[in-house]
């Protein structure tokens, strides 16, 4: 039997630019009801950017929710409606200055089931040629290129805190390691 969940009421407590949240009333399968405070977000495009010299396109960017500087894949949200491909290749051009001939979807992430609706789309996008770079107003990152191999060692040794990336990464080297590309 598939466990199960049904939504009998919903109310918006905080509408923002990104996100909103509810608190749901919802009828457990037991029979009881109970609460849940759901985070609504539109989604998200991760793009792992590869070059024919097997190297990744990385960014650094101040995470002020964290409090630090990040390593990251380029990646951003979805614009409401937005396809999740559309929206891999604007950012990827908005902060690599990059366009892709070729992207490929490697499968979906959901960062924090528990309470977040945000599902970030995966890509591999290759074929790549330079563009002008254009970054939002308040976004500032700096774009790296390293070997493949050392962006799965940054996850590895724990300097790629970011489930996005970390889960895109391996995934590439995973198909990568298996000819599957």
């Amino acid at each position: 039997m598939a466990h199960f969940e049904k939504k009998l009421s919903e109310n918006t407590v905080f509408t923002g630019r990104v996100f909103s949240v509810s608190v749901d009333k919802v009828l457990l399968e037991n029979g009881k009801t109970g609460e849940r405070e759901v985070l609504h977000h539109h989604g998200g495009a991760c793009i792992a950017a590869l070059t024919p010299e097997n190297e990744i396109y990385m960014i650094r960017q101040f995470r002020y929710a964290m409090g630090q500087e990040l390593w990251e894949l380029p990646a951003g949200k979805l614009e409401p409606g937005e396809a999740p491909e559309k929206a891999a290749h604007r950012e990827l051009a908005e902060e690599c200055g990059l366009v892709a001939d070729k992207m490929r979807d490697i499968g979906p992430v959901y960062p924090s089931v528990g309470y977040d609706s945000e599902i970030i789309y995966c890509y591999l996008a290759q074929n790549l040629t330079p563009c002008e770079m254009h970054l939002d107003e308040d976004e500032f990152l700096t774009p790296v290129k390293m070997p493949l191999k050392d962006a799965v060692d940054l996850v590895m040794n724990g300097q790629v805190p970011d489930s996005k990336t970390s889960t895109c990464l391996l995934k590439l080297w995973y198909l990568q390691q298996n000819g599957m590309l």
